[in-house]
């Protein structure tokens, strides 16, 4: 029953990934904010009072946006007196499922091996294609098990 909840967390969740590209281009070097103020022929000091802040301030937030470091509460509220919004995202490298198997045959690998070892040194070893069926049926087995398990 577990299993089967966490499959629909991970369908939905993959189908909301699904509408934010695998690929993205860098920001600009000087960063989003400062890019689109610009391009909208607006100054720092006119930013800066839409937001009743200094200008000092946007440029301190621009500055801090470009090296990574800003809030996203200071970035939100950045956007919307640009009249933008911010869109934030997590985006896994690969599908989720596939992050899933590829965990699940690595620590099948690693709960098969000390055992391996004593069985070669006992003269019990298994064929390699045998071995390989082993692997795959634990990696099932942890993965229609308890999610957590996956990644201790």
């Amino acid at each position: 029953m577990i299993y089967k909840q966490h499959d629909i967390k991970i369908a939905q969740l993959t189908k909301a990934i699904g509408e934010y590209p695998r690929r993205h281009k860098a920001p600009p070097r000087s960063g989003w904010v400062r890019a689109v103020r610009e391009a909208l022929g607006m100054t720092q000091t006119q930013l800066a009072a839409r937001l009743g802040v200094a200008r000092q301030t946007v440029d301190d937030l621009e500055r801090a946006e470009a090296g990574r470091r800003i809030t996203l509460e200071s970035l939100d509220r950045l956007a919307q007196a640009l009249d933008c919004r911010v869109v934030y995202a997590v985006v896994p490298e690969k599908p989720l499922g596939v992050m899933r198997r590829q965990r699940a045959l690595a620590l099948a690998e690693a709960l098969l091996r000390p055992g391996e070892h004593s069985m070669k040194l006992e003269a019990q070893g298994v064929s390699r294609s045998e071995r390989e069926r082993q692997r795959k049926r634990l990696a099932e087995q942890l993965l229609h098990g308890s999610p957590r398990k996956l990644w201790r």
